[in-house]
């Protein structure tokens, strides 16, 4: 992993905004991923909607990793880039009729609602083919996270639950063209109280499983989804999130069931780090009680700040001087189109690139073209002779 200083002559001849990941700290990432997942005895699929680029899905793919879809064209990007469809699977509430048919043959579609259930019946039926699903559940858990991203109460859309859980066992000995092959949970994202956080989720989830094994069900996966955070603050100091910690708390804390596997689906904490957006300043605002550095990257190419309040890193990748205290602001025409406030910043002028860090996920794949703006094409380490 490189110091980002060391692409300042590089990247000066290019055209800002664009995205720049390390595929270096990427495959650094997976790595560890797999070496963490393999001693722990659990199944890996990556969150694709994290970020959809074709060289990083295709790193993640080479390394034997499955895919966690949430619509039909992730799943046909996944299949496009190298994972088996065999090892797909595929959540969201509003499947659509076609997104399912051309989805069949997947390794699960993790059912949000009972009606769900039997359009998915219906349509594997009319194909003359079994569908393979799992039930997502919503465990009731918080993540103690942002509202935003958190999924795991009975006030969020997601899944299935317990009122329902009778009538969908009932429903799963009814159907015909429907597999059933185990539960889906997912209680948030960026969470970083991991041991508080899914020990709880795995305690429910073993609560929910005993259920529908008395149901005379058989599993044969219980997925115990995503989630785990990144440190947006220091990421120099934690580029590849402690897999080790989450993977031995999901193990210690669900109980193992013979012939039944543990799945875990990292998005974010898979790709976040290696990714930076990087942004020339265009010009510097000085008043009474602010400086403004007005840079030419907007919530058009990274939205979260404006929507979460997200807190992204920003270094100036030109500059040794002295830091000084500016608010970063971008061009798009809304007032909540800042990157931050009140950052020293080393000493900013005219034409430094500012590398905006943490952004390899939610980034490119949230980007819009408002302002009718130019979205921001992607550049990778090893196109780059450093």
């Amino acid at each position: 992993m490189k110091d980002l200083s060391a692409y300042k002559n590089a990247f000066s001849v290019i055209e800002t905004p664009f995205y720049f990941y390390d595929t270096e700290l990427l495959q650094r990432t997976v790595d560890e991923v797999s070496r963490a997942s393999a001693k722990y005895g659990i199944d890996v699929h990556y969150a694709v909607k994290a970020n959809v680029e074709e060289r990083l899905l295709q790193i993640i793919s080479a390394a034997g990793i499955g895919a966690d879809a949430v619509s039909g064209n992730e799943v046909s990007r996944a299949v496009e880039c190298g994972f088996p469809k065999n090892k797909v699977v595929f959540a969201g509430v509003g499947k659509t009729d076609k997104e399912i048919r051309q989805s069949l043959g997947i390794e699960a579609f993790n059912v949000e609602s009972l009606q769900e259930l039997e359009v998915i019946d219906s349509i594997a039926g009319a194909e003359g083919v079994m569908a393979d699903v799992s039930l997502r559940i919503n465990p009731g858990v918080d993540a103690h996270t942002h509202k935003f991203i958190t999924t795991g109460l009975e006030a969020n859309k997601f899944g299935l639950v317990p009122e329902e859980f009778q009538a969908a066992a009932d429903l799963l000995g009814r159907l015909k063209n429907v597999r059933f092959t185990g539960l889906h949970f997912h209680v948030g994202s960026q969470i970083t109280d991991i041991q508080e956080v899914f020990s709880q989720e795995c305690a429910r989830a073993n609560e929910i499983a005993g259920f529908f094994e008395s149901q005379g069900l058989k599993m044969e996966h219980i997925d115990l989804g995503g989630g785990l955070g990144v440190d947006y603050l220091t990421p120099d100091q934690n580029p590849v999130p402690d897999f080790e910690l989450w993977f031995r708390t999901l193990s210690e804390n669900m109980p193992r069931r013979e012939g039944v596997r543990l799945f875990a689906e990292p998005g974010r904490s898979l790709v976040a780090q290696c990714g930076s957006l990087i942004t020339k300043v265009l010009y510097i605002k000085k008043r009474t009680s602010k400086t403004f550095a007005v840079v030419d990257a907007g919530m058009n190419n990274l939205v979260r700040p404006a929507l979460y309040g997200a807190y992204h890193r920003i270094d100036n990748i030109c500059s040794q001087a002295p830091a000084e205290v500016y608010d970063i602001v971008g061009p798009v025409c809304e007032s909540s189109d800042v990157w931050g406030t009140d950052r020293p910043l080393a000493s900013c002028g005219r034409g430094d690139l500012l590398a905006i860090r943490s952004a390899g996920a939610y980034g490119s794949v949230m980007s819009s073209s408002y302002n009718l703006r130019d979205k921001a094409p992607a550049y990778f380490s090893d196109d780059f002779n450093i």
